[in-house]
Parts: C-alpha cells; sequence; structure tokens
C-alpha cells in the first residue's frame, strides 16, 4: 500500500515538474505571461484576459508589456501557496489599491513616455493633481471608453461637472451628439498651451475648425488674436452661438462707455438726446451693423472719421 503512495506521489511529482517546464518554455512564446496565466485562466479570470484583444496583448509586436512589466516581478504573489489569499502584486491598480498613483503612472510611462502625445505629463495638471492612468484608462478591457469619441465625455465628465452642465445648454459644441470629444481641443496628458490645449495657444486650437475666423483680415478685433474665449464660452451657453452674453451685453465687457458719455456703445453725434440713445441701446445689437466682428476687409473700417464702421461688411 505505501509502495503505492509513493508511486502516486512520483507520478505527481514529474507530472507537475513537466508542466513546469512546459510553462516555462512557452514563457518565451507567451512574452513572459505564463507564470501569471497558470493561475489566471479563462475560467477564473476572463476579465483579466481580455487584455488579449487589445493593443498590449499582441504577441506579434516586441514592444508588448508582459504582467510583471507592469505589475513588478511579484514574487511572494507568484510563489504563494496554501488556501489563505496570496499577497497583492507589487504595483496594483484597482480603485482602492495602495500603490501610489505616481508608480502607477510609471508602469505605463516607461513605454508611453516617449511618444509625442505625452512626453509633457510630467509638470502637467493631471499629474501634479495624482490623476493615475487607470483613473480614465482600463487596460485589460476590450473596450476604452476615452479612446471612443462617443464614450470619452462621460469619462471626463466624472471629474468636470461644470463642464457636463455646460454642453447640456442651448448653445454648445456637439460633443453630447458625439461629433466632438474633449481630445480633439485638449491633450489632457499635457500641453504647452494653455488649459491642456492641443495647439500652443486657445486661438490656434480654435482655428483648426474655425478656419474662416483666422484671416488675415485688413482690420482685425483684438479680442479674437488675443483669446476666443473673451467673447465664447466653448462648453456650451444660454446665449447664441457660445457668446457668454447675448449682445449688446457681450460688447460691453469691453466697449462700456463708448460714444455718448455714459452711454455705451453710441458712437458719437449720433444723437444728442440720451433717452433717445437709451432706446438706441436697447432695441439694437451691435451685429445688426458690425456684421464681420472677427475681422473685416472693409477698406474703410479703420477710417479715423468713421469709428463706427469697424468690422462692416
Amino acid at each position: 500500500m505505501n509502495k503505492f503512495i509513493g508511486l502516486i506521489i512520483l507520478v505527481f511529482f514529474c507530472t507537475h515538474t513537466a508542466v513546469a517546464i512546459a510553462a516555462a518554455e512557452d514563457d518565451i512564446v507567451l512574452n513572459g505571461d505564463a507564470k501569471c496565466t497558470v493561475c489566471h485562466d479563462e475560467a477564473d479570470s476572463p476579465e483579466l484576459l481580455a487584455i488579449g484583444k487589445t493593443p498590449h496583448g499582441v504577441r506579434a509586436d516586441d514592444r508588448t508589456p508582459t504582467c510583471t512589466s507592469c505589475h513588478g516581478e511579484s514574487v511572494g504573489h507568484i510563489e504563494h501557496k496554501g488556501k489563505n489569499k496570496p499577497p497583492k502584486p507589487d504595483r496594483t491598480f484597482g480603485k482602492h489599491t495602495a500603490t501610489p498613483a505616481a508608480d502607477r503612472n510609471q508602469a505605463c510611462l516607461n513605454c508611453h513616455q516617449k511618444d509625442n502625445k505625452r512626453h509633457l505629463w510630467v509638470g502637467s495638471a493631471h499629474e501634479t493633481h495624482d490623476i493615475a492612468c487607470n483613473a480614465c484608462h482600463q487596460v485589460h478591457a476590450a473596450f476604452d471608453s476615452v479612446q471612443d469619441k462617443r464614450t470619452q465625455p462621460d469619462v471626463c465628465f466624472a471629474c468636470h461637472k461644470e463642464q457636463r452642465a455646460q454642453v447640456n445648454r442651448q448653445s454648445h459644441h456637439p460633443v453630447l451628439e458625439g461629433k466632438v470629444s474633449c481630445s480633439d481641443c485638449h491633450n489632457v496628458h499635457g500641453s504647452a498651451g494653455p488649459r491642456l490645449m492641443k495647439a500652443d495657444s486657445v486661438v490656434t486650437t480654435c482655428y483648426a475648425c474655425h478656419a474662416e475666423k483666422r484671416g488675415p483680415f485688413v482690420h482685425n478685433h483684438q479680442p479674437v488674436t488675443d483669446d476666443c474665449t473673451n467673447c465664447h464660452m466653448p462648453h456650451g451657453t444660454t446665449a447664441d452661438n457660445l457668446l457668454k452674453a447675448r449682445p449688446p451685453l457681450v460688447c460691453y465687457q469691453c466697449h462700456s462707455g463708448h460714444g455718448t458719455p455714459g452711454i455705451a456703445g453710441i458712437a458719437p453725434g449720433v444723437t444728442t438726446n440720451p433717452q433717445s440713445d437709451t432706446f438706441i441701446e436697447q432695441g439694437r445689437g451691435c451685429l445688426n451693423c458690425h456684421t464681420e466682428i472677427h475681422g473685416s476687409n472693409n477698406p474703410h473700417g479703420g477710417h479715423n472719421l468713421l469709428p463706427s464702421a469697424f468690422f462692416l461688411r
């Protein structure tokens, strides 16, 4: 009986050794993942193995990372034996992980630091606020919501709730319609421009779509060349054309007091009756006459004797 038990133990030992050797040989083919997939198989962890359907699971690409590339060598986790729960890997990415955001991000930056879209990550707004890559990205999922134009805004709105409210206003960029996404204007991984703009300035970013506002014009409107957000709120407003306020109120931000003393926007000599001036202000909009407000090619637009002719058609 004892010999029979010993034979069974010997067979089990040889079989286990053969499996271990085969796993070690396959480890070369699987880019170092075999030591993890021995336990995390399709039956036990199907959500983890979904990474095989992502760019991080392409076996033909020698740049493809291994499990240990992201989670660390995790010797204690891999070599754990017994029924007790094994210790966590060296680096974890769950919602309640104890791994600092900087350490999690470094696992990604080891490969993605050289990417032109991410080389400004260090010192960026998201990096300085300890935002981890996995707060936005789903590495193991076959579908990463933040990389799809239709679902990306919901990921951003999880933190940027003010912008969520703005895009639901009557005048807004077609974000909810799936035609524009946050990454069309912003480089969330870092930018040399303000507000994480993709280009070096707000106006250059806007001109990528609104090229007709770029000019050059004979007469340029200074607020336009300075910053589009002087007049517009790009995420959404209650005024038409994404304006901060309806005309003439938006114009009064700069032109208050211009013209007849005490009456904004009235050219000198138009009327002499303050009451009539007030009626004109209330009943008319600046854009009724100044139609080319982003810039005009009217040859008389800058004539000293015709100051009211700026930005005419």
